[in-house]
């Protein structure tokens, strides 16, 4: 049991050490986004998609958790936010706030 829970600390501290290695990791997670929201969350007009762009962190959070959960009504968010962790949501979130 303590070997396990020793195991799972080193993954977390790995994982965590990963996010604050790459400065650039809120970026290229955000950049799997440009599909639908365009680039930087900058929707194209008339595309029918939210611009992400400059959005609150906090509101942009609360929706991908809302899909993460099944909570909000989607066609393919449900598949795509349960890909990431929570942690790597926040990079997300934050990265596309910043955005003007």
């Amino acid at each position: 049991m303590k070997l396990l829970t020793v195991i799972a600390a080193a993954g977390l501290v790995a994982s965590t050490s990963a996010f604050a290695a790459d400065p650039h990791l809120a970026r290229n997670l955000a950049a799997t986004c440009a599909n639908c929201h365009g680039t930087n969350g900058h929707a194209v007009k008339g595309s029918g998609m939210d611009s992400l762009a400059g959005m609150e962190k906090a509101k942009t959070l609360q929706k991908l958790a809302d899909f993460k959960s099944g909570d909000k009504p989607a066609s393919i968010m449900h598949q795509i936010t349960k890909g990431y962790t929570d942690e790597q949501l926040d990079l997300i979130a934050g990265y596309f706030a910043a955005q003007k």
